[in-house]
């Protein structure tokens, strides 16, 4: 008997009183066939999972996964309608729904994974970086690798009169603020934005100038020497230590201890047309995230031979072994344990949590892409529309009903506000309260504050 049914029969009885809130057996999808979208990076993980565990199948859900050539064309794609829903950047909805770019509603109520992503340099910037990072008594590189070691290599390009350029993968991507976070950190500026101005290059004041690259394309794209370096999520770092182009000089659990990283994302007219097919998809994920870190990542080698198929990730499965199965290499042959590099449950990585889509935009305040002050509860508003730990919380439940999962799998909902506690693991020291934005913005050096415009 499958779990759906299992489910129809335990819950059969007009409402179970669980949690404070009172549940009703679970409703069918309103639609079972779908397609949802993903780039090819390890952190599609949790829909991978889901389909090959046949999680999706448990909930009536006939599921097709199909690779998109970026981000763009898949945020497009779940605004058209061509897709259900899709592996995204935590970016993309808030700054859609903003209106950033294109212009749409688009909700999240699943977060995908903490961690994920790394700082790749090019063998000769890392040459050239090497005398300015302190040694470990063997001779390794002290870690963290900070950007002030970075510092002096750019100046020297901006002496010379040549554009320092690095790689992010998309404008709203973590990718983008880590990545202007670390340099901006180590006095690096990486730019502005002026979208009132129509100047959406984000290079205004630039020291060192970012520029657009798809994960994929970022190895081939420094190696040609269009890019000195890069941000990106895996395998795309490991790769370039496995084709020996470059080296990856830090990761973003680094960066900022446990930072919130992909999403998936619908639109609201979605949701909102089909309510329990997105529920049936959320418990569908959770399963999926919890199987991939149950018993200490036991299962990690063999969600490793899955994603390596061509379908998914389509690197080699040596090369996604490395970051996925707690290790992550730096120079080569310096492999160094990252048990954090890629969570998808623990620390409750999966619950939408508002804290963190208020910390995305006062990254998207920082840079100009939000380019007018706003007050604080501008900040909680936006976070409401696009994340739903409402929605998170009826699939939660579902899941406690159905048997599969335990309440202490969940944060306490009766308590939840919302809001971690304020975070303080950030490379420049920096604590993050997500209720007071705008404090938060004040303490940077470098970045829009107050009433700063471009």
């Amino acid at each position: 008997m499958s779990l759906r049914y299992k489910q129809w029969f335990k819950s059969i009885a007009a409402s179970v009183l669980l949690g404070g809130a009172a549940l009703t057996q679970a409703a069918e999808p309103e639609k079972e066939e779908l397609k949802f979208g993903f780039i090819k990076l390890t952190d599609m993980a949790p829909l991978a999972i889901a389909y090959e565990k046949g999680f999706f199948e448990d909930e009536g859900l006939f599921v097709t996964l199909e690779a998109q050539a970026n981000w763009k064309v898949l945020l497009d794609r779940v605004i058209d309608g061509q897709l259900d829903g899709a592996h995204m950047l935590a970016g993309q909805p808030l700054g859609a729904t903003i209106g950033f770019g294109t212009q749409a509603h688009i909700i999240t109520a699943f977060s995908m994974d903490l961690n994920g992503n790394g700082i790749t340099v090019s063998n000769d910037i890392w040459e050239q970086m090497k005398p300015n990072i302190p040694k470990q008594a063997d001779g390794k590189p002290v870690h963290p690798i900070k950007a002030d070691y970075l510092k002096p290599v750019v100046e020297k390009y901006k002496a010379e009169g040549k554009p320092f350029k690095m790689g992010m993968v998309f404008p709203v991507s973590t990718h983008n603020y880590e990545l202007r976070y670390w340099l901006a950190a180590g006095g690096i500026h990486p730019g502005y934005y002026a979208p009132k101005k129509g100047d959406t290059s984000g290079m205004i004041d630039a020291d060192a100038q970012l520029s657009v690259t798809p994960p994929p394309q970022m190895p081939s794209t420094m190696e040609a020497g269009t890019i000195y370096g890069y941000c990106v999520g895996e395998p795309w770092n490991q790769q370039a230590v496995f084709k020996g182009i470059g080296v990856p000089v830090i990761t973003d659990y680094e960066i900022w201890k446990d930072n919130p990283e992909k999403v998936f994302g619908v639109s609201k007219e979605w949701a909102d047309k089909y309510p329990q097919t997105h529920i049936a998809v959320v418990k569908a994920m959770i399963r999926a995230a919890k199987w991939l870190d149950v018993n200490n990542n036991a299962n990690r080698p063999e969600a490793v031979k899955i994603l390596s198929k061509p379908y998914y990730v389509g690197a080699d499965a040596e090369v996604i072994a490395n970051s996925m199965t707690g290790t992550f290499e730096y120079e080569k042959g310096d492999k160094r344990p990252v048990p954090d590099f890629n969570v998808f449950f623990r620390y409750n990585a999966t619950y939408p949590y508002y804290s963190d889509a208020i910390w995305y935009l006062t990254q998207m305040r920082r840079w100009g892409q939000i380019a007018e002050h706003k007050p604080d509860s501008w900040y909680m508003e936006t976070a409401k529309k696009v994340y739903r730990p409402d929605i998170y919380r009826a699939a939660a439940e579902e899941l406690i009903v159905d048997g599969v999962m335990q309440a202490s799998d969940f944060p306490d909902f009766a308590k939840e506000t919302g809001f971690k506690p304020p975070q303080k693991e950030f490379i420049d020291g920096v604590t993050y309260d997500g209720t007071k934005p705008n404090d938060y913005l004040g303490k940077f050096k470098i970045g829009l504050k107050g009433k700063d415009e471009v």
